[in-house]
């Protein structure tokens, strides 16, 4: 496999979410019940070259000759308990979207999650609503709604802002998430992000996304590892 340039995060290597979901979703397809996927990112992931990505129900690796770019391995569902994070409505998340710290400043402005100067994207605008969450919409075309390992991106950054990005510039370095449902093309969704915990270099995260009629479709827990975004474009 490869990563398209358009499935940039940094402009150097591949979404951490995008990337995260090629494995995790390919591991979900032979876990037993009560398993999901999670995937830690061992190096930035490299653009437009051939990967390998070979995994089995006790886990897997995506490697680039012998590198290897990122492990998946199965974790109980419990780990993904608090990662429901309390919803708003469509319309309060659209405006949200007017705060979002991206507009002005952004780190990764080609990021294909949320970076608004790539038009192939999804251009999510999380931004902060109450008790330290960030809420955005997403209305999926039908080629994104049917695959996977786009949820798993959607589910990335949302939560990523919820960070002080200015102050702890950082990028994924882990994600567990668990695919409930897919969402109707066209639909209008809401996408959830909070900040759960502070740990040194790593901040824990978890991010929920929602159907137009307010039911969890997908739900994450993130590490993200601070950074100097110089060496990442």
């Amino acid at each position: 496999m490869r990563i398209e340039r358009r499935f940039q995060g940094p402009a150097k290597s591949g979404n951490g979410g995008y990337v995260a979901g090629l494995a995790g979703t390919a591991l979900a397809g032979v876990l037993a019940d009560g398993l999901v996927p999670q995937v830690t990112l061992r190096v930035p992931p490299p653009l437009e070259v051939d990967l390998e990505l070979v995994v089995s129900p006790e886990g897997g690796q995506l490697r680039y000759g012998e590198q290897l770019v990122a492990g998946v391995v199965p974790v109980p569902a419990e780990y993904l308990a608090d990662a429901t994070i309390d919803p708003v409505s469509f319309e309060e998340a659209r405006k949200a979207e007017a705060g979002y710290r991206g507009l002005a400043k952004h780190p990764f402005p080609g990021c294909f999650v949320c970076g608004l100067e790539n038009p192939s994207g999804l251009q999510l605008k999380p931004g902060p609503v109450s008790d330290g969450r960030t809420a955005c919409t997403w209305t999926p075309a039908a080629d994104l709604a049917s695959d996977p390992v786009f949820l798993w991106a959607a589910l990335d950054c949302p939560s990523g802002w919820a960070i002080d990005l200015e102050g702890r510039p950082s990028v994924l370095g882990q994600l567990t998430a668990c695919i409930d449902a897919q969402p109707q093309p066209g639909e209008e969704c809401v996408v959830m992000g909070q900040l759960l915990e502070l740990d040194g270099r790593k901040t824990l995260t978890a991010s929920t996304l929602y159907d137009s009629d307010g039911r969890v479709l997908a739900r994450a827990r993130a590490t993200w590892i601070l950074v100097d975004p110089a060496l990442f474009n």
